[in-house]
């Protein structure tokens, strides 16, 4: 299991988690998802610690806890959700296909953006 924990203070540091967490038990592994865009922390991270006892006491504990001027929202982390994008690639067709003859017979002319 790994503990979700929103809404942190950009300046937060691996060591300042480890620090909060530890009094719950043994912090195994603390990981900052960073913007693809602009390479800074995105505000949140995820903790795993040694045992799900642990884990459970820490999201009781600091779920709603205020902290370094913030109020933390600590839970469970769920599984990502694949939203079937692909990449972010773009749409070639873009919903005009050449075997569509409407647009020959209203005189239109055809064209291909490739």
């Amino acid at each position: 299991m790994s503990i979700y924990v929103g809404n942190l203070p950009f300046e937060v540091t691996q060591e300042d988690l480890v620090e909060v967490f530890a009094e719950y038990g043994t912090v195994k592994r603390v990981h900052f998802p960073m913007d693809r865009e602009t390479g800074r922390r995105r505000g949140f991270a995820f903790v795993e610690m040694e045992g799900n006892d642990e884990e459970g006491a820490a999201i009781t504990a600091l779920d709603g806890a205020e902290w370094m001027g913030r109020q933390l929202k600590v839970n469970q982390a769920r599984e990502r959700e694949n939203k079937g994008g692909g990449g972010g690639g773009f749409n070639r067709d873009r919903g005009e296909r050449s075997d569509r003859g409407d647009r020959s017979e209203r005189g239109e002319r055809k064209h291909s953006r490739f």
